[in-house]
């Protein structure tokens, strides 16, 4: 069976229905053994993580599932697989410590591609697991919320924006030139926990740049959210100012990376070239 965005979206939708119901739960937060993403996998993670797999064997799917706990997986036809390159890039849950600990900010990151590039995703869907609303978009299409169609805000830095920071407690001080230059912009900083989330905030004008600077950031974690954010207009770019279209789908794949509004992007540009100064 092919994929299809209304597969993708069925998908994410059983995993927001079976998982809603542990948000918040003892149930959801026991620790079971580290996953292939590097983290803890908790009750709620391999829940999502199975029917995911589950709905992929029962619609006869071929492609490999490069996915937060399982690692990397063939499901269907290995040789059809390898031949065409397909791939599905899968946070079961994004935001694990928030959904456990009933923190309403986090989410199911799903990504399809056809190739081994950041570039090659052509479809993606991501789905808030507190309020239900569903995101998604497919390359050369632009990016929707429930239907309507999204963009990124037209904040410029001399206005006031919002802006999230995610940073690792090592990285803080190799780090602090960035944030003395930022300081001077008139700008609101959060730290909310889902990165495939806040992406899908970028997309669609809540948030207006995104400064993820964890040299850990994963490719299951981005790689939804990259075309969401890409086809409403915004950017997506390294912190070295570099694009970052050929970065390779594997669970072995971490990046730092900044998203934005286009209006933003040369001033984010700028300022984290002070970091090597």
């Amino acid at each position: 069976m092919e994929i299809t965005l209304d597969l993708l979206k069925s998908i994410a939708l059983k995993v927001y229905t079976t998982v809603n119901p542990l948000l918040g739960t003892e149930k959801a937060a026991e620790k079971l053994e580290r996953g292939a993403g590097g983290d803890i996998s908790m009750h709620i993670d391999i829940v999502a993580e199975n029917i995911i797999i589950n709905e992929l064997k029962k619609n006869n799917i071929d492609v490999l599932l490069i996915s937060e706990e399982i690692g990397e997986q063939y499901i269907g036809d290995h040789q059809l697989i390898l031949k065409n390159k397909y791939k599905l890039i899968v946070d079961p849950v994004d935001g694990s410590n928030n959904a456990v600990r009933g923190i309403p900010y986090s989410s199911v990151s799903i990504a399809y591609a056809v190739g081994d590039r950041l570039k090659d995703v052509e479809m993606a869907v991501i789905i808030n697991l507190y309020t239900q609303d569903l995101y998604w978009a497919i390359k050369g299409e632009g990016a929707y919320m429930n239907g309507n169609k999204i963009f990124v805000s037209d904040i410029d830095i001399s206005q006031k924006s919002f802006f999230e920071i995610d940073i690792s407690k090592k990285d803080v001080l190799k780090n602090l030139q960035i944030f003395k230059t930022i300081s001077k912009y008139p700008l609101k900083i959060r730290i909310m926990g889902s990165t495939a989330l806040t992406l899908c905030q970028i997309a669609s004008g809540s948030v207006d740049a995104f400064l993820n600077l964890r040299e850990t950031s994963r490719i299951v974690d981005a790689a939804a959210g990259y075309l969401i954010v890409k086809e409403a207009g915004g950017r997506f770019f390294s912190i070295n100012g570099a694009d970052l279209n050929q970065e390779l789908l594997s669970i072995k794949t971490r990046f730092p990376f900044v998203a934005s509004n286009s209006k933003l992007e040369p001033n984010l540009k700028e300022s984290l070239s002070s970091k090597e100064n």
